[in-house]
């Protein structure tokens, strides 16, 4: 079991458990309230730069994280 399931398992066995209404109801209040999607507002140039993301992902121009260590380590090392 990965960590998140297991977070979730550990939040239902406490939930299960609670016999307080009052503070059931102020615990799904408070999870009602945070689970809203918050919206951001990006910049004409942060939409550029998302938009040629795009396209280098659809063109195939990507490198693996591992390649973009690899590089960073040899740029590093030549300062």
């Amino acid at each position: 079991m990965n960590t998140l399931e297991a977070l979730r398992a550990s939040l239902i066995d406490k939930i299960i458990s609670i016999r307080n209404p009052e503070y059931l109801q102020s615990l799904d209040d408070q999870l009602s309230s945070s689970s809203h999607v918050m919206r951001v507002s990006l910049t004409e140039e942060q939409n550029l730069m998302l938009l040629m993301s795009e396209e280098d992902i659809s063109s195939g121009r990507t490198i693996t994280q591992n390649e973009l260590d690899r590089l960073d380590s040899e740029w590093l090392k030549s300062q």
